[in-house]
């Protein structure tokens, strides 16, 4: 499968050590299938950073992923949330996986996931909202491990 990460720069050696903040899965090196996603990524990290310089990294991400502890959220959306929540609030739980793989809180789906860890909506509402918003998906590699033998660079491009 290829992947793509969006950045300011290319990332021919991905690592853990970079990831400066908890997301939606936890510190980590986050990769997603869908390439308009990572190109818009790139384009916000470039905006936020000042620079005009946005690029997309792309890579092969091996099918095989025996051996390595994989948390995949499929149609599990309260288990998603939950999880993301834990992340978001700092939790450690996503230490138990070496990649994790599922839907990514952009924004109009985070301010949902904002406002049920808020308490300002139960968990239903929540779910409720979040089912009518476009998904992406994102896969998050946790440990060096996985990424030294899962990923394989391929090219990188601006845009």
């Amino acid at each position: 499968m290829i992947v793509y990460h969006g950045s300011t720069v290319e990332i021919k050696n991905p690592d853990v050590e970079h990831s400066y903040r908890n997301l939606d899965f936890g510190k980590g090196f986050y990769v997603t299938s869908v390439k308009v996603q990572a190109e818009r990524w790139a384009k916000r990290k470039a905006d936020l950073s000042g620079t005009s310089t946005a690029i997309v990294t792309e890579y092969e991400m091996r099918d095989e992923l025996k051996g390595f502890a994989v948390k995949e959220f499929t149609g599990d959306l309260s288990a998603w949330i939950d999880f993301v929540c834990d992340c978001r609030d700092g939790g450690a739980d996503y230490m138990e996986y070496d990649i994790i793989m599922g839907k990514v809180a952009n924004d109009k789906v985070y301010r949902v996931v904002d406002m049920y860890r808020r308490g300002i909506w139960d968990k239903v509402r929540a779910l409720q909202e979040i089912k009518v918003y476009e998904t992406y998906d994102q896969i998050a590699f946790i440990s060096q491990k996985a990424i030294d033998d899962v990923l394989k660079y391929s090219l990188s491009y601006e845009v």
